[in-house]
């Protein structure tokens, strides 16, 4: 059997996109001419790949089978037969999916829309919202880039630091311990939001209370920081966030902000991706986006020095703050 590569092209586009209209404008074909090459698919696969539900079609158990190798393979023939190693923005055709945590797509998300862009006006972003069970899989090929404050725990995933944020104490200015000495034991006894996408009921914080022999009353788990911070301006209710990522919702709140009455560690800000992407030249202009977007929002220089003579896994010193 003959095969034509330049299906897998469209099925990689089909399966991204879930839409034939979709993968047509990205593909710049007509949407006949893609129906046609769903059909060519089909028969190929013995597979119906794609099914309508409503107004929207939805992939077949085979088709999610089949996604993170197909993007994979494509990736492969891009790289392989690209006749250079630098990327034209201008020129640029790409969908790039990005997993951040909720706090990070707020505060660094628009500045990095602005300057890819800017740049790049054929590119476009996917932002996804962090699951409690993840099923994109950045192993996979899924996921583009991730940034969060876990490092990666898997040798094919590489990581930068490309900066840091700390823990603060975020109240109403109307809360009895907006003003005035608070102990550590006066912040225990008041009530607490913790802020989990899985909605536990506890954190970091919670095991060092306990450590001194201390325990706070959680009152109830919020599943993002913007949440979290919506119920304690209506209520006498503490959270603790990210200083810098917050900020903009802190200001635009009008809330309160003190220093925790205890250490936490700093919040690393790590940026992932799969090895596979290394030397990929559109990927690495991504990058350099995303390190310079979340450098501001984190309250970093826009660079750290030495940072480009590091190997992709390297963890760069922190910025000063």
């Amino acid at each position: 059997m003959q095969l034509d590569l330049n299906l897998l092209i469209a099925l990689d586009a089909l399966l991204e996109e879930g839409s034939v209209t979709a993968a047509a404008s990205r593909l710049h074909v007509s949407v006949p001419a893609m129906s046609r090459t769903l059909g060519r698919i089909r028969r190929a696969t013995g597979d119906q790949i794609l099914v309508r539900t409503g107004r929207t079609m939805t992939p077949t158990p085979r088709a999610l089978a089949l996604r993170a190798s197909v993007h994979d393979l494509v990736q492969q023939a891009h790289r392989l037969l690209s006749p250079h190693t630098e990327v034209d923005p201008a020129s640029l055709t790409r969908t790039f999916i990005l997993k951040w945590h909720d706090a990070l797509a707020a505060a660094a998300g628009p500045a990095l829309q602005r300057s890819t862009r800017a740049e790049a006006p054929g590119t476009r972003l996917r932002f996804l919202a962090e699951a409690s069970s993840d099923i994109q899989d950045p192993r996979r090929g899924d996921i583009d880039l991730e940034a969060g404050s876990s490092k990666p725990s898997t040798p094919e995933i590489r990581h930068e630091i490309v900066g840091h944020d700390r823990l603060i104490l975020a109240l109403r200015p109307e809360h009895p311990l907006a003003q005035g000495e608070m102990t550590l034991a006066d912040y225990a006894a008041a009530e607490h939001v913790t802020v989990s996408r899985r909605g536990r009921l506890w954190d970091p914080i919670d095991d060092e209370l306990k450590a001194r022999g201390l325990r706070r009353q959680v009152v109830a788990a919020a599943p993002t920081h913007a949440t979290a911070l919506r119920f304690i301006s209506h209520d006498d209710l503490l959270v603790a966030v990210p200083e810098s990522v917050s900020r903009p919702d802190l200001d635009a709140l009008g809330l309160h902000t003190r220093p925790l009455p205890l250490d936490m560690p700093g919040i690393p800000i790590c940026l992932a991706w799969h090895q596979r992407y290394d030397n990929d030249p559109a990927h690495a202009w991504l990058r350099e986006h995303a390190r310079t977007a979340l450098r501001r929002a984190c309250g970093a220089s826009a660079s750290v020095p030495g940072a480009e003579n590091l190997p992709p896994h390297a963890e760069p010193a922190p910025a000063a703050s």
